[in-house]
């Protein structure tokens, strides 16, 4: 494991995430019922219960024939096979039944001719439609076609949203593993924030960044959560982060991590024996940036306070770490292009916001929407997240592809 030198001061941010990942510990999983799975990272495999469809189905409302016997402009009705009931025979050449989409097919029959290609004769009659040449194993869904049984459905890592939720469903999943979240410190620091209903005075602002780093979680199934504000004060720090860190298994402050008088953090969280593992990364918005590791192996976050440099720090380092560390399997950024060419002359790593929109032609841009300083979280309003413009460029053209980092 990568130590702290010199050199992890002021330090790439492509180093930041390797030095993150080389230190996060990789956190357990819990047996959740299915109805509790949703948006949650998979930690088991998941096999096929059965073949899928488990039996030839039915595509189309029709009536359901033997192929051999598809020639035929006639066929008598001797019932109906509807979803749901056991499958019926067909006993004679030129016998049909009426079938239902989903339903089983008859025995003895294996092609579906669509309802809207017959019509009902006297006599329980089905006549073709003139002119009609139905193929033999038209509109049947053969079974084990999608899957077999015990084939592998799903891979530990993914995200459990719709389709996977589907799929657990049809695999007979009344209960899955999943990625325990971590219990999560959110600690605030500054005598200037007050919490939304308190009285508040004209030197004083609301602490937004402790519900928004809250909310940035929540939506990746970091749940365990519990926000402090504390105070520029050295022992109220010391006691009250020592204790959270106790009780938590991260720790993200938010504030006191800059060279200031009060920027009191970086020494607090030294005497709690939490080593630097980097300080201050070359990006703007979030340059102040701390990351360390308790005696305890527990990671400890210290972010710039500064609302648009918390969150970007938050959604393009932290999150995606403890995503990681909960067995997230895929965890690459999207690209994106520029929506119109950026100049940025600083020789810094760029977390731009960008508003993502879509051409007639389908296209997504990323369009610029940079806000007036990394204070101005207002801004963000309008915003899908930030695209990552690398060092070592001063001039980026319209259509570059970019990392795009959302705020979902």
């Amino acid at each position: 494991m990568t130590e702290f030198t010199p050199e992890h001061f002021r330090i790439d941010i492509a180093l930041a995430e390797q030095l993150i990942a080389e230190h996060m510990p990789t956190y357990g999983a819990e047996t959740v019922p299915l109805a509790a799975a949703t948006h949650r990272i998979l930690r088991s495999t998941i096999r096929a219960e059965r073949d899928q469809p488990p039996f030839d189905r039915a595509t189309m409302d029709g009536i359901a024939i033997s192929g051999a016997d598809s020639r035929r402009r006639e066929y008598r009705v001797r019932g109906t096979q509807a979803a749901g009931q056991a499958a019926a025979t067909l006993a004679e050449p030129g016998d049909c039944l009426e079938v239902m989409t989903g339903a089983v097919m008859p025995v003895g029959a294996d092609t579906v001719i669509p309802v809207e290609r017959v019509r009902a004769a006297p006599g329980q009659t089905m006549v073709i439609e003139e002119g009609y040449l139905p193929e033999r194993g038209q509109f049947v869904h053969r079974r084990g076609s999608d899957h077999a049984r015990d084939a592998e459905l799903l891979q530990p890592g993914v995200r459990i949203g719709a389709p996977e939720m589907a799929i657990l469903t049809a695999a007979g999943q009344p209960t899955v593993a999943v990625a325990a979240p971590p219990s999560i410190a959110i600690v605030s620091t500054g005598d200037e924030l007050v919490d939304v209903g308190d009285p508040l005075t004209d030197y004083q602002i609301r602490s937004s960044n402790d519900r928004a780093i809250a909310a940035a979680l929540e939506a990746r199934s970091c749940n365990r959560l519990t926000r402090a504000r504390l105070p520029d004060d050295p022992q109220a720090l010391l006691a009250q982060i020592g204790q959270l860190h106790a009780d938590h298994d991260v720790l993200i402050l938010s504030g006191g991590v800059s060279m200031g008088k009060y920027d009191y953090v970086p020494a607090i969280l030294k005497q709690l024996n939490v080593a630097v593992v980097f300080h201050k990364i070359l990006q703007r918005p979030g340059l102040p940036m701390w990351f360390g590791v308790s005696a305890a192996g527990k990671p400890v976050f210290a972010l710039p306070g500064n609302p648009v440099s918390t969150l970007v720090c938050l959604i393009r380092l932290v999150r995606p770490a403890l995503e990681a560390a909960m067995g997230r399997r895929d965890t690459r950024q999207p690209r994106v292009p520029l929506g119109e060419k950026i100049e940025f002359r600083p020789d810094l790593t760029w977390l731009l916001p960008v508003k993502l929109n879509w051409t007639d032609a389908g296209e997504c841009l990323a369009m610029p929407r940079p806000t007036n300083t990394s204070g101005d979280f207002i801004g963000l309003r309008d915003t899908d997240g930030v695209v990552e413009l690398p060092r070592g460029a001063d001039t980026f053209a319209a259509g570059t592809p970019v990392k795009f980092f959302s705020w979902q």
